[in-house]
């Protein structure tokens, strides 16, 4: 079931803080742990019904723990709604304990069996996912890696699949996939949002996400520890008020433009008109002389300079509020010179690209800055191979943000913004961003929004954030596949007004 952002909670936690307030929800509010088992049924159930509305042939396959003991009792709702349901056991049935034997108990007692796990092709429309949960900290291997290749390959053939809490084989805390894990079309998670389901591997495994609170109350979460916050439209409109009516360009900053070496004059160009379009009151570009004139003709609202190998952009530094390196830069002489006099400056900058390669080989400290780094940069900004940036996203935005004294942005699905405050997560874009140029929009939109008076922290997480809705809001449009970055112009001017009438 596809839910709009505003549908998910905003502050997400590692699988052990979603432990630990599953066990507050039982001790401080009294509330039995059969009967929480029960909502998480239900609330699975709900999915699984909303999803494939036609009851037919259900296979659910349970491990151990409470997480195979969920799938148990979903497996009796289905048979009251009329699914024929088969049930798979990856343990022992007497291997239950605590509230999970009682969940075994009630499932036996309504005349349902279990049987044993056998290594071979699933014959049913649907597969529930109740395997392994919130709690893996190593690879799946013997039956449990054998029964996730049966579940994909069931999914391949046409079943539908449904994970229950999370999608079995992936790290709640950072979506690392434990090397092998479900693919699944929908995934029923409840009591607070993992991490790992939304960044990393995780969002391509999970599939869909339904949540729900199983009616906990408010208090629940009250100063309790969480990891990061969700990026959502009211974070937005709190920050892009609706502008005073007697405002001047003067008062929406001026963002200078820095890049577009010789045949890559279009990365700095989408830059620069992305920050038109994310309301800059001015935009000032500084490229090759190959781009400068076609550049100002084919959108005249832009100031471009042609550059030399050995110009000085010392007037047009500080002239600008906030700078913007790295579309298309390049690696040359004419590169250096020029990242050499952005970043001797003081003035904010947003660092892109060939800018993040070069400051990968100088390892500076500068502070007053935010680097936009995808994995592959953040590898080499961190000195590390890429699958390990992958593995802990978490981790390695964190790092960056130490390292260099910045505010960091690791793109990606799931791309997270590590600011002095917060650590954000953004759930909105999709695969058809995936195509080079959607960055240097990116930049163009970070700037201008720090250059209308937002911190550098909140100018990264709401770029992001408004770089992702445009690329969603483009794919309705017209679909993923063939999605351009110029695209996304429009949509980015939509998004930015998120007060407007």
């Amino acid at each position: 079931m596809s839910e709009s952002s505003e549908y998910l909670p905003e502050k997400v936690y590692d699988g052990a803080q979603v432990a630990a307030l599953d066990r507050r929800f039982i001790d401080t509010f009294e509330v039995d742990g059969f009967e929480l088992m029960q909502r998480a049924a239900r609330a699975a159930y709900a999915e699984l019904a909303h999803v494939w509305a036609m009851p037919g042939t259900l296979c659910v396959f349970c491990g151990p723990g409470n997480n195979g003991a969920d799938g148990l009792l979903v497996a009796r709702l289905a048979q009251e709604g009329g699914w024929r349901v088969r049930v798979v056991g990856l343990v022992d049935a007497d291997s239950y304990s605590g509230d999970a034997a009682r969940a075994r108990d009630h499932f036996l007692d309504t005349g349902g069996s279990i049987a044993p796990f056998e290594d071979a092709p699933i014959d049913a429309d649907v597969v529930v996912d109740a395997l392994l949960g919130t709690g893996l900290n190593r690879d799946v291997e013997g039956r449990f890696a054998q029964a996730i290749a049966r579940i994909n390959d069931a999914r391949d053939h046409g079943a539908g699949v449904l994970s229950v809490d999370i999608a079995s084989g992936i790290d709640s805390g950072t979506g690392h996939v434990w090397a092998h894990a479900v693919q699944a079309d929908a995934t029923a998670t409840f009591i607070g949002l993992k991490l790992g389901m939304l960044t990393g591997q995780g969002p391509a495994h999970c599939g869909d996400i339904a949540f729900s609170t199983l009616d906990a109350p408010d208090a629940l979460y009250a100063d309790q520890p969480y990891v990061a916050r969700r990026l959502t439209h009211r974070t937005l409109r709190k920050a892009l008020r609706p502008r005073s009516r007697n405002q001047h360009k003067g008062q929406n900053g001026h963002l200078l433009c820095v890049g577009g070496n010789r045949g890559m004059g279009g990365a700095i160009r989408m830059s620069a008109e992305a920050a038109l379009r994310s309301g800059a009151g001015l935009v000032s570009v500084v490229c090759h002389g190959d781009h400068a004139g076609a550049m100002s003709q084919a959108r005249p609202e832009l100031m471009c300079r042609a550059a030399t190998a050995d110009a000085d952009i010392g007037d047009m530094i500080a002239a600008a509020d906030v700078i913007a390196i790295g579309p298309g830069l390049g690696s040359d002489s004419w590169a250096d010179n020029l990242w050499r006099q952005v970043i001797d400056s003081d003035k904010p900058v947003i660092v892109d690209a060939d800018a993040l390669n070069r400051l990968a080989r100088e390892n500076s400290r500068r502070g007053n800055w935010v680097l936009t780094p995808h994995p592959g940069e953040a590898g080499r900004l961190l000195g590390q191979a890429t699958v390990e940036i992958v593995d802990d996203r978490v981790a390695s935005a964190r790092a960056m943000a130490e390292r260099y004294d910045a505010v960091v942005v690791l793109k990606g699905a799931g791309s997270l913004i590590a600011t002095p405050d917060e650590l954000w997560l953004c759930t909105d874009g999709n695969p058809g961003m995936a195509v080079g140029g959607m960055g240097d929009l990116l930049t163009g939109v970070i700037g201008a929004l720090a250059g209308q008076g937002l911190s550098l922290g909140q100018a990264a997480s709401l770029g992001v954030y408004v770089h992702a809705r445009a690329g969603d809001r483009a794919a309705a449009q017209a679909g993923e596949r063939g999605l351009l970055p110029t695209d996304l112009l429009d949509s980015i001017r939509h998004f930015v007004n998120p007060g407007r009438p």
